[in-house]
C-alpha cells in the first residue's frame, strides 16, 4: 500500500499541471481593391488602465519586399506602437512574424509561457489592431476577465481591415 501511494504521488507531481488557455482566431477579409497590400497587424492586452499586460503578435514585412518597407510602416499602427510597440526591439521572439494574407489566422497562448506570461487576476481587454498601406486602419477590442472558471468564447467583428476577432477562455 505504501509503495503504491508512494507511486502514485510521484506519477502526479511529474505530471504538468494543465495552464489556462487562450485561443484566437483573426480574420483579415479579402479586399476587392486594384492596389492591395498585406496589413500589418499587432495584437496585445491591455490592464484596465490601458497600460500593455502581454504583446502576443506583431505582423509586418520582416524585410524590404513588394509588400511594405520592414519597420517603416509600423507606426501606422498607431495605438500599438504609442502603448509599446515602439519600445521593443524588433524582431521579438515569439511575437514578430510575417504579414499575412486574407484568411482566418488562429493563435494559443498559455498562461505562464511567452509571448503570453502569467496575468494577475483581473480585467483585460484584447486589442487587435491592423494597417495597410493605400488602405485603412482598424482596431478591435475584446473586454475579458482573468482568470477564468469556466469555458467563455467572446468574440467582436471588424468592419474593413478585420473581420472577426474571437478569443476562447479555457481554464
Amino acid at each position: 500500500m505504501r509503495r503504491l501511494l508512494c507511486c502514485t504521488l510521484a506519477l502526479l507531481l511529474a505530471t504538468p499541471l494543465a495552464a489556462a488557455e487562450l485561443d484566437l482566431t483573426v480574420q483579415i477579409p479579402e479586399q476587392k481593391v486594384a492596389e492591395y497590400h498585406r496589413p500589418y497587424a499587432a495584437i496585445w492586452i491591455e490592464r484596465a488602465d490601458r497600460s500593455v499586460a502581454a504583446q502576443l503578435a506583431a505582423w509586418y514585412a520582416q524585410k524590404d519586399s513588394k509588400e511594405g518597407a520592414g519597420t517603416k510602416w509600423l507606426p501606422d499602427l498607431r495605438q500599438w506602437w504609442r502603448r509599446g510597440g515602439r519600445e521593443l526591439s524588433l524582431p521579438v521572439d515569439g511575437v514578430s512574424g510575417a504579414t499575412r494574407p486574407a484568411g482566418q489566422y488562429q493563435l494559443k497562448f498559455v498562461d505562464g509561457q511567452a509571448p503570453l506570461g502569467t496575468l494577475a487576476p483581473g480585467d483585460y481587454t484584447l486589442v487587435v489592431e491592423a494597417a495597410r498601406e493605400v488602405g485603412g486602419r482598424e482596431v478591435v477590442r475584446v473586454p475579458f476577465t482573468w482568470p477564468v472558471s469556466a469555458t467563455q468564447h467572446l468574440s467582436a467583428q471588424g468592419s474593413s481591415e478585420l473581420g472577426a476577432v474571437s478569443l476562447d477562455l479555457n481554464p
